[in-house]
């Protein structure tokens, strides 16, 4: 570890990278640290303890909740509006055409717009989760006029596009991605304070459950390490080449697949599209009509029907990661690079079989992965229903989304490092 830390100080680029992004973090956390006036704090906290919505809002957020901040929302917003295009790549010829064949100007447009849908939606969520809180009768929001919803909206719609930017400053570095570095900040920073408050609140009736949490903690770190390390590997063999004189080609090597390509990305969504519909049910539910008022309360109380919302989660992890895995690993394009450069799977054609055949492969290994990872992001709910302690759905997530990251990161960083290894040999 220490050879680690040692090598990425000792490469400038990559330092100066690393230190842009911790100062990205700052920055984050300032912003996190600075609230919105008219909300009593100590109840919003309270709220946060006893509701499971709230809690995975907390972690999906970044930590911003915890004293109502200027960055509220999080990459919430963002995260949907980017979620309704990719599904439209499916549905819209041009929108793929965009996103998939006109390269990297295309994908700039493609998220350009993303940009411009996440301001009607950041409006959307900062309003549903105004009145979210307002119904919980406790006094959270105080004196609730036209001017302060006005002022939370414009606040909480400014602090999410801030947090595009910053996530998109993230990125460009090449050393994981923005929006799951910051939400993984967020949890790294609630850290100590989680700690403090769980030893000074502990009693020895409740050492089982504290037991039980790490071994739940265990398991699923080591569940994570394990999906995003598995990979199948693809021989493929280069055809013999004369050049001149010399001889070359006719190497065997290997491309590897990961079981889970998507990392922790459709975590990230299924948790979007779980918040949503509550803070669209907090709208619904202020409604006259009676119908739409119990659908209001249907969507808003969901997350507190734990058998459904388990297997709504289960379901969205899977198809995510199925997504996204479809939308960022392209088949065709790796047996055309293949095909340029002479490269072939053994017993099989270049060109449109290989395709199909990485095709047929990556479906294979992703339907495992994308079981392992939607059971370890239920696991803590189920144990939940057996033990009754409400705090280890939420710790099992913020579990979940911090080792991923850090896998991630130390990968992209280490690949970083070999790179420049073989740049100086």
């Amino acid at each position: 570890m220490l050879n680690f830390f040692r090598e990425i100080y000792r490469i400038k680029e990559l330092r100066h990278k690393v230190f842009f992004i911790l100062i990205i973090l700052i920055i984050f956390r300032i912003l996190a640290a600075i609230p919105v006036p008219g909300i009593d704090i100590a109840r919003l906290k309270s709220l946060m303890q006893n509701n499971q919505l709230i809690g995975l809002l907390n972690i999906f957020t970044g930590g911003s909740l915890d004293n109502f901040s200027l960055v509220m929302l999080g990459l919430g917003p963002y995260i949907t509006a980017t979620i309704i295009l990719q599904l439209f790549t499916i549905l819209s010829p041009r929108i793929k055409e965009m996103y998939y064949e006109e390269g990297e100007v295309g994908r700039q447009k493609f998220y350009y717009y993303a940009k411009i849908a996440t301001i009607p939606l950041s409006i959307l969520q900062a309003y549903g989760f105004i009145f979210f809180l307002q119904n919980q009768g406790q006094g959270i929001i105080t004196n609730l006029t036209t001017y302060t919803l006005i002022q939370f909206i414009i606040a909480a719609t400014t602090g999410t596009m801030i947090l595009v930017w910053l996530s998109e400053l993230i990125t460009e570095k090449g050393l994981g991605n923005g929006a799951s570095i910051l939400i993984f900040a967020g949890i790294v920073a609630g850290l100590p304070s989680s700690i403090g408050q769980a030893l000074s609140t502990y009693t020895p009736e409740q050492l089982p459950s504290y037991i039980l949490f790490i071994i739940i903690g265990l398991i699923v770190i080591a569940g994570v390490i394990f999906i995003n390390d598995a990979q199948r590997l693809i021989p493929v063999t280069y055809a013999r080449n004369v050049r001149g004189r010399s001889l070359g080609g006719g190497v065997s090597t290997f491309i590897p697949l990961k079981i889970n390509m998507a990392g922790v990305i459709p975590i990230i969504f299924a948790l979007s599209l779980i918040l949503f519909p509550a803070m669209i049910g907090g709208i619904l539910a202020q409604s006259s009509n009676e119908i739409i008022k119990g659908i209001g309360f249907f969507l808003r109380d969901f997350q507190n029907r734990n058998f459904i919302y388990a297997v709504f989660y289960f379901a969205l992890v899977f198809f995510f990661t199925f997504f996204y895995t479809a939308i960022t690993f392209e088949p065709k394009e790796v047996a055309n690079n293949l095909q340029k450069v002479g490269g072939f799977i053994p017993g099989v054609r270049p060109g449109e079989e290989t395709a199909k055949t990485l095709s047929d492969i990556t479906t294979k290994i992703t339907f495992p992965g994308a079981i392992a990872l939607g059971l370890i992001a239920i696991l803590p709910i189920v144990v939940q229903n057996f033990t009754g302690i409400r705090t280890l759905s939420i710790g099992g997530t913020a579990i979940l989304i911090v080792v991923s990251v850090v896998l991630e990161t130390y990968k992209q960083i280490k690949a970083q490092i070999t790179m420049r290894e073989y740049e100086r040999l």
